[in-house]
C-alpha cells in the first residue's frame, strides 16, 4: 500500500487471487452436485504472436489452477476466415465447451474481420463479452449476459477502493469497442455521471481533473500526468505499453496510459502497470467461464422445459382424421427441440417438421436422473385396434399441454404394408394425433428403407457365397477372399475375427496351412437350412413361398425360401433393442443366417457383411422427432413386427426420453397387441436389456372389445358394427369382463401399478363405463378412468394423466421379471402360457423339440422368449374369446434370432409376410398433382 503522501494501490494481483480461490470453492461445490461438472474453456488463436503466446499461458495457467478445463487450438497463419469459423461453428455446438475467447490479434496471411468472427462466437459462450448481442444489453443496462472483462475488472477494483460510484463524477479517457465504451456504459448504470473523452476532445486535461474516478485507456503510454488528477480521485489505468528502459535486461519496460510517479503523489487510489487492471480482466475471464459453466449446470438439473403448447380448435362432429391433422399448423421441429432441452449439435433435421437426434445427448445428460417409465399395452383386442396409439398421443397431450410436465412419447415406426393395407395410417387419431400424419406414415426419414437395404444385403452375400462355394476349390476361395495387391496378401479386420473363431492364431494368409485355409474359405451352408429371408416393405402374398437361383447364370443352383416384410427382419429388433452403436455391431454379427452341414450356426460375421451392415444402417439408431397436434414431443423409432419379435419402440429412444425429461418427468413407450404378448415382451426382453424399471402401466380398453369377448358378434374391419356394439348392453359387457381382468393380473404380476384407461367410444353408455371402472378397481387396477382424447384432445385424458401421476409416486422397487434366463428353454415357454396367457400346458411338436435341443446345445437356452402367437386370442386359436384357462398351447416351431438375443417359439401359423385384401386401402390413395396434398391416406 502506499505511504500517507501516496495513492492507495489497488493491487488487481491481490484481488484476483480472491476472486480465483472463490471460483475454485465454486467449481468444487458444483462438481459435488453434478458427477462430471468440469468447466470448459477453448482458446482459439490464429498465428504464432508471441505476446499472444504469453497472454494465453498466462490464461491456462489461471484456468487450471481453478479447475477449468482448458483447451488451447492453435490455427496456422494460412487459416482462411471460412475454416476459422468452421471450427467456432463445431465448438458453440459442442456441450463440455462453456467459453469460447477468440486471442486478438488474428495473426493470418488472409483477410479475416474480427468483428464477423467476434460475433460468430455463440453470445451463450462469448466470456470476453465482445458479441454484439452482449455489448448491446450492457448498453441498456442489462447485466444479465457475460459482461465485458476488462470493463468488470475495472468495476471490480474501483469497489475495491470503497469510494461509492453512485453520485460521483466519471471520467473515461478513450471510447475503445474493447474498454472505453463498455466501461462507460458500466459507470452510468452504476449511477455515476458519466463524460467520455477522445482523441477529439477539446481541454482534455480540464475535463480528466473534473473526476472523481478517473479511467484511462487511450493507448498512449504516461500521457496522464499528475496535474490532470483531481486530488484523491480513483485512477484505474487501463493501458499498457512498451517503452526503452536501458536499465532492464530486455532494454524494455511495461507502462500504463498514466504516468504512474505523478499520478500517484495526487490520487487517492490508483493502479498499477503490471499488476493492476491485467490480472483482474484474466479474472473475470475465469468469472464469466465459470459463470457460463453453472447456468449449464442449471440448466441440466432443472427439470422445468420452457413448452408452448399448441391450442386446438376441437369441432363437433369430429372431423376426418386428415382433415384434423392439415388444420393445425406445426411448430418448427427446431423450436420444439430447444423446449425439449436439446441442443443444436444433437439434432439432424429432415425439413422443419421432423429430425433426428444423435445420441450423443445421453453423454451429455448421463449425469440426469431418469424420469418415470410408462408402458401402454392394451386388453385382447378386436380387428379394428382399441386405440392403444391414441391413448398413448392423449396422454402425452394431458400430461405436456394440461398439466405442464415434461412428458415425451415413444412410438413405433409404422410400416408401409398396413399403410397401404387394411389398417391405413398408424398416427393415433382425432385430436390425438402425430403431425404431419404422411410425414408420419409414409418413408419418415428412411429408416424402414434402410433395414431394407441391409437386410437383402446380407441375403444377397449369403447366397452369392454358397454358389461360389459350389463352384470353387478351396485353395479358389482363399485366393479370391484374400486376392494379392501389388504382391500382398492382407487379412480383413472382419476375417481376423473370423480366424480367431475359429481358433487360428495367424495374421499372415500366407502362413496358413491347406486345412487351415480350407477351414477359413469354406462356410459349407446347408441349403436346406438357411433361416435367412429377404424382406419388402409391402403386404405380398405372392413372396410367401419363392424359388430363388432360377437364372441359366446360377447354374442350377436352386432353393425355396420366402420374403417377410420388413419389420420382421432381426435386423429391426436389434435395431430398436441396441443401447449404443456397438451394442448394434455385435448384434449384427452374431445373427445366424444359416446352419452348415454339421449343424453349426453360420452368422453375419461369417460371411463378412457385418461392417457392410453397419454403414447402411448408421444413421437408422438416431430416433426421429415430431410431435402432436398439440406440440408435445414424440419419439418415432423402429418397428419391430410384434408377432415374432418383441414389438416394441426402441430403448435408445426411450433412455434419451428419460434423460430430456429428467427425474419428475414421464416417458411414455408402446408394446404391441394385449399385455399377454407386447407387455409381457416389453418387461422380460426390453426391460431386461435396457436394465430400466418401469414404473407403471397404462392398460388400454373399450366396451367394444368387451362386448366381443363377452359373446357378441364377430367385429370386421371394412364392415358395420352390429346392433350389440351400438347400443348399451350390460349383461354383454359383463360377461367379457374377465379378459380386461386377466390382463390387469398380468401387469400386477410384474409388481407394477395398472391404470385403465376406458378408451370412450360415442355409442358407449356411462352404465357400461361406470361397469368397467367398478370391475377394474375391484380386480388390481391402481385406477380406472375413462378418456375421450380421440374427440376432445389432451383435455379429454386429463384424468388418465393425473391417475398416472399417482401411480408413478408409488415405490417403484417392486418390480421383477416373469423368468429367469438360466431357466430351460422349455420351462421359459410354459411359464410365460400358464402366468400370461392362463394355459393349463404346452405341448411341443418334433420339430420344436428338436430346434430346442439343437439351440439349447449350442448355447442359445439363455436367451430371452418372443412368443409369436395370435394377437386375437389369450390362447393359440383366435376364434376363442373371453379369458379361457386350463387350454393347452401348442408350440409347433422354434425359431431363433441370436443377434436380437431372443428364442422365438411359433405358435400356430404365424405368417411374416401379410397379404393385400380384395380392396386394400390404395384404392383410395392418389395425390393432388395440383396442391401436391395426398388423398384417401386415412
Amino acid at each position: 500500500m502506499g505511504t500517507s503522501n501516496t495513492g492507495k494501490v489497488l493491487s488487481g494481483t491481490e484481488l484476483s487471487k480472491q476472486i480465483r480461490d472463490q471460483l475454485k470453492e465454486d467449481v468444487s461445490v458444483w462438481k459435488a452436485k453434478l458427477p462430471g461438472f468440469s468447466p470448459g474453456l477453448a482458446i482459439v488463436q490464429v498465428g504464432g504472436r508471441e505476446d499472444s503466446n504469453v497472454y494465453i499461458r498466462m490464461k491456462i495457467k489461471a484456468a487450471n489452477d481453478i479447475g477449468i478445463e482448458a483447451h488451447h487450438l492453435k490455427l496456422p497463419r494460412t487459416t482462411t476466415q471460412q475454416e476459422l469459423m468452421s471450427k467456432l461453428r463445431k465448438l458453440n455446438d459442442d456441450p463440455k465447451v462453456h467459453g469460447i475467447i477468440v486471442q486478438m490479434p488474428l495473426d493470418s496471411i488472409n483477410k479475416i474481420d474480427s468483428h464477423v468472427i467476434t460475433d460468430f462466437v455463440s453470445p451463450d459462450k462469448d466470456v470476453d463479452g465482445l458479441h454484439t448481442m452482449n455489448e448491446g444489453r450492457v448498453a441498456i443496462g442489462d447485466l444479465t449476459g457475460f459482461l465485458p472483462c476488462t470493463p468488470n475488472g475495472c468495476i471490480e477494483l474501483i469497489k475495491m477502493s470503497g469510494v461509492p460510484m453512485a453520485g460521483s463524477n466519471a471520467v473515461v479517457i478513450g471510447r475503445s469497442k474493447i474498454v472505453g465504451t463498455p466501461i462507460s456504459e458500466l459507470l452510468k448504470w452504476n449511477d455515476a455521471t458519466v463524460t467520455v473523452c477522445h482523441s477529439k476532445t477539446k481541454n482534455l486535461a480540464a475535463e480528466a481533473r473534473k473526476a472523481d474516478i478517473l479511467v484511462v485507456g487511450i493507448g498512449r503510454p504516461q500521457m496522464v500526468k499528475g496535474d490532470w488528477i483531481k486530488p484523491g480521485a480513483v485512477v484505474i489505468d487501463c493501458g499498457i505499453n512498451s517503452i526503452p528502459d536501458p536499465s532492464k535486461a530486455s532494454g524494455q519496460r511495461l507502462v500504463g496510459d498514466v504516468d504512474y510517479e505523478e499520478a500517484r503523489k495526487v490520487a487517492g487510489y490508483i493502479t498499477p502497470v503490471p499488476g493492476g487492471v491485467g490480472p483482474m480482466t484474466v479474472a473475470m475471464l475465469m468469472n464469466n467461464t465459470v459463470l457460463s459453466s453453472i447456468k449449464a449446470a442449471k440448466k441440466l438439473l432443472s427439470s422445468n422445459w420452457d413448452f408452448q403448447p399448441l391450442q386446438l380448435n376441437v369441432l363437433r362432429p369430429v372431423p376426418s382424421d386428415i382433415d384434423i391433422s392439415r388444420s393445425q399448423e406445426p411448430k418448427n421441429i427446431l423450436r420444439l427441440s430447444e423446449e425439449i432441452g436439446l441442443i443444436n449439435d444433437e439434432v439432424t433435421l429432415y425439413g422443419t417438421k421432423k429430425a433426428k437426434i444423435a445420441l450423443s445427448t445421453l453423454q451429455r445428460l448421463e449425469n440426469v436422473t431418469d424420469g418415470k417409465y410408462i408402458v401402454v399395452a392394451g386388453i385382447t383386442p378386436t380387428p379394428l385396434g382399441e386405440g392403444k396409439s391414441t391413448t398413448l398421443v392423449g396422454l402425452v397431450q394431458a400430461l405436456c399441454a394440461h398439466r405442464q410436465r415434461n412428458a415425451i412419447a415413444c412410438m413405433r415406426q409404422p410400416s408401409q404394408g398396413p399403410t397401404f393395407g387394411v389398417k391405413g395410417g398408424a398416427a393415433g387419431g382425432g385430436y390425438a394425433q402425430v403431425i404431419p400424419m404422411e410425414d408420419f406414415n409414409l418413408h419418415m426419414t428412411g429408416d424402414i428403407h434402410a433395414v431394407t437395404a441391409a437386410n437383402n444385403l446380407l441375403a444377397a452375400q449369403l447366397d452369392t457365397r454358397m454358389f461360389h462355394e459350389s463352384t470353387q476349390t478351396n485353395q479358389q476361395l482363399f485366393d479370391r477372399l484374400v486376392p494379392k495387391i501389388k504382391g500382398v496378401r492382407r487379412f480383413s479386420t472382419i476375417q481376423l475375427r473370423r480366424l480367431a473363431k475359429l481358433g487360428i492364431g495367424k495374421t499372415d494368409p500366407d502362413s496358413l496351412t491347406t486345412e487351415e485355409m480350407g477351414k477359413f474359405a469354406r462356410l459349407d451352408v446347408d441349403p436346406n437350412n438357411v433361416i435367412w429371408t429377404r424382406v419388402v416393405d409391402v403386404n405380398d402374398r405372392y413372396l410367401r413361398k419363392i424359388i430363388v437361383g432360377a437364372s441359366p447364370t446360377e447354374k442350377g443352383f436352386t432353393r425355396e425360401t420366402s420374403y417377410s416384410i420388413s419389420v420382421a427382419s432381426e435386423i429391426m429388433a436389434i435395431l430398436a433393442l441396441a443401447v449404443s452403436l456397438e451394442d448394434m455391431k455385435q448384434r449384427l454379427a452374431q445373427m445366424v443366417v444359416a446352419f452348415d452341414r454339421s449343424g453349426n450356426p453360420v452368422t453375419a460375421d461369417d460371411i463378412g457383411v457385418t461392417g457392410a451392415l453397419m454403414v447402411l444402417l448408421k444413421d437408422t439408431i438416431e430416433p426421429t422427432l415430431m410431435q402432436t397436434l398439440e406440440g408435445s414431443p414424440i419419439f418415432v423409432h423402429a418397428g419391430p413386427f410384434a408377432n415374432i419379435a418383441h414389438g416394441c419402440s426402441s430403448i435408445i429412444a426411450d433412455n434419451i426420453g428419460m434423460k430430456l425429461v429428467g427425474k419428475d418427468g414421464f416417458v411414455l413407450t408402446e408394446a404391441g397387441f394385449g399385455s399377454d404378448i407386447g407387455m409381457e415382451k416389453f418387461f422380460d426382453i426390453k426391460c431386461r436389456t435396457s436394465q430400466k424399471t418401469p414404473t407403471a402401466v397404462v392398460l388400454v380398453c373399450t366396451v367394444r372389445a368387451l362386448k366381443m369377448h363377452g359373446g357378441g358378434p364377430p367385429v370386421t374391419a371394412g364392415s358395420p358394427l352390429k346392433k350389440e356394439y351400438t347400443e348399451e348392453n350390460i349383461e354383454l359387457l359383463e360377461k367379457g369382463l374377465p379378459n380386461l381382468i386377466k390382463h390387469i393380473s398380468n401387469g400386477v404380476k410384474f409388481g407394477v401399478p395398472v391404470v385403465v384407461a376406458i378408451n370412450a367410444h360415442g355409442a358407449d353408455t356411462s352404465a357400461e363405463h361406470e361397469l368397467v371402472r367398478k370391475a377394474a378397481l375391484a380386480n388390481g387396477a391402481f385406477d380406472a378412468v375413462v378418456c375421450t382424447h380421440w374427440s376432445d384432445g389432451g383435455a379429454g385424458a386429463t384424468g388418465l394423466a393425473d391417475a398416472v401421476i399417482k401411480a408413478c409416486e408409488t415405490p417403484d422397487d417392486k418390480f421383477k421379471f416373469l423368468y429367469e434366463l438360466n431357466s430351460s428353454i422349455e420351462d421359459k415357454i410354459t411359464k410365460i402360457a400358464k402366468e400370461m396367457y392362463g394355459a393349463g400346458g404346452v405341448e411341443f411338436t418334433q420339430q420344436a423339440k428338436g430346434k430346442i435341443e439343437l439351440y439349447s446345445k449350442l448355447g442359445y437356452d439363455n436367451l430371452a422368449i418372443s412368443m409369436a402367437k395370435t394377437s386375437n386370442s389369450l390362447t393359440g386359436d383366435p376364434a376363442i374369446k373371453g379369458a379361457p384357462t386350463g387350454f393347452t398351447l401348442l408350440v409347433n416351431d422354434v425359431l431363433l434370432s441370436a443377434g436380437a438375443g431372443f428364442v422365438v417359439p411359433m405358435c400356430g401359423e404365424i405368417s411374416k409376410m401379410p397379404g393385400l385384401p380384395t380392396r386394400p386401402c390404395l384404392y383410395d390413395i392418389d395425390l393432388n398433382t395440383e396442391t401436391g396434398e395426398i388423398q384417401g391416406l386415412f
